[in-house]
C-alpha cells in the first residue's frame, strides 16, 4: 500500500505544485489535500487526477486558523487513515502586506541590496487581527493550528519500524530579531509573518528533539521567492511583470528567486526522498535556482538556540491547555 501524505494549503501555490510533483514521481501515493476552501480543493483534486488518473487523491476541509476546524479535520483523518507517513505543514497567510518604501530605497543603494531582495528583510509589514479563539491570526494559522493538528494526529504518526515526517514550509524571512518568547504571537509587532516563520523553525527543532526517538522527524524547508497569491498581495501583478527583467538579472547573484511554485517545491520534494535520520534538524533546506533557471537544493544553518526552542514548545503546550479548556467550556455552555 502506498504512503499516505497530507498537505495543508494544497489548493494553490507551492502546496499544489508539491502535490503535482509528488504524484509525477510516485502515482501510488495516497495523497490528502487539507484545504480551507472546499471548492478550490476539489478543483485542485480534479486537476491532479486529470494528470494522473490512477492516483488516490482525497480532500479534507480544514481552516488551520480555526481550532474547531482543526479538531474536526483531525477526527476525520483519524477515522480515514491508520497511519500518516508524511505531513507537509504548508498553509500560511501574510495578511494585508505593506511595502516599506523608505527601507526599499535605502536598501537599493546599500551593500545588502541583493540580500534584501532575496529575503524581503525589513521590507514588509502586515496588519494582523485576533481570531474567534482569541489568538493573533498569523500565529494561529501559520504555527498554532498546525501544532494542534500534529497533537491530534499523534496516534497516526511515527512508528519504530517505519518513521513519519513533518515538513514545514518556512521562509528566508524568518528572523530571530522579529521573535520574542514574551510576545510569541507578535501582538505588539509589525512583522507577524517573519515572527511566525521563525516560531515554526523553533517548533520543528523542539518536535524533532522530543519525538525523533519514537520515529517522528521534523524538518524545515524554504521555497524561495515565488510569484503566488502571497506576493501578488504585496504589489499588483503588472508591477511584478515590469520588474521581471531585474529579477531575472538578480538570479545570477542570488539563488532565492525560484519564481514559480513548481521550482519552489524543489526542497520539499527532495526532503520526501531523504532518510529523515540523516538530516540535520538545525538546518533549513532551501529551494534554489541558478541564473539560467535550473533548480537545486541547498542548506542553511538556522539561527536557533535549542533552549529557546524548548521554552517555546512548553509555552505552546500551556497555550494548548488553555485554549482546549476555553473551547470545552464554551461548548458546554452552548
Amino acid at each position: 500500500m502506498g504512503k499516505v501524505v497530507l498537505v495543508t494549503g494544497a489548493s494553490s501555490g507551492v502546496g499544489r505544485a508539491l502535490c503535482q510533483r509528488l504524484l509525477q514521481e510516485d502515482a501510488g501515493l495516497r495523497l490528502c489535500l487539507a484545504c480551507r476552501n472546499p471548492r478550490r480543493a476539489e478543483a485542485a483534486r480534479a486537476a491532479l487526477l486529470a494528470a494522473c488518473p490512477s492516483a488516490q487523491v482525497s480532500v479534507v476541509q480544514v481552516d488551520v486558523g480555526d481550532l474547531r476546524s482543526v479538531l474536526r479535520a483531525a477526527r476525520e483523518l483519524r477515522h480515514r487513515f491508520q497511519r500518516i507517513d508524511c505531513v507537509y505543514l504548508n498553509a500560511g497567510i501574510m495578511p494585508n502586506p505593506h511595502l516599506n518604501v523608505r527601507a526599499l530605497f535605502s536598501g537599493i543603494f546599500s551593500r545588502k541590496a541583493i540580500h534584501m531582495f532575496s529575503t524581503a528583510e525589513g521590507l514588509l509589514t502586515q496588519d494582523d487581527k485576533v481570531t474567534a479563539d482569541g489568538l493573533q491570526e498569523v500565529f494561529a494559522t501559520n504555527v498554532f493550528g498546525h501544532f494542534i493538528l500534529i497533537q491530534e494526529l499523534e496516534p497516526l504518526l511515527g512508528h519504530s519500524d517505519s518513521p513519519s515526517r513533518l515538513i514545514w514550509t518556512s521562509s528566508r524571512n524568518a528572523r530571530k530579531s522579529n521573535f520574542s518568547l514574551e510576545d510569541f504571537q507578535h501582538s505588539r509587532g509589525q512583522e507577524p509573518y517573519s515572527s511566525s516563520k521563525y516560531a515554526l523553525d523553533l517548533l520543528s527543532v523542539a518536535l524533532n528533539r522530543h519525538f525523533s526517538q519514537r520515529g517522528l522527524y521534523s524538518s524545515v524547508a524554504c521555497p524561495g521567492t515565488m510569484l503566488t497569491n502571497l506576493t501578488y498581495g504585496i504589489l499588483p501583478p503588472f508591477l511584478w511583470t515590469l520588474m521581471m527583467p531585474i529579477i531575472w538579472l538578480l538570479r545570477f547573484f542570488a539563488n532565492a528567486f525560484t519564481l514559480t511554485p513548481y521550482n519552489g517545491a524543489e526542497a520539499l520534494v527532495w526532503l520526501f526522498h531523504q532518510k529523515p535520520e540523516s538530516l540535520n534538524p538545525l538546518s533549513k533546506y532551501l529551494s534554489a535556482t541558478t541564473g539560467l533557471g535550473s533548480s537545486y537544493v541547498t542548506t542553511q544553518k538556522m539561527d536557533i538556540d535549542e533552549d529557546t526552542a524548548e521554552k517555546f514548545y512548553q509555552k505552546l503546550l500551556e497555550l494548548e491547555k488553555h485554549v482546549r479548556g476555553t473551547i470545552q467550556n464554551t461548548d458546554t455552555q452552548s
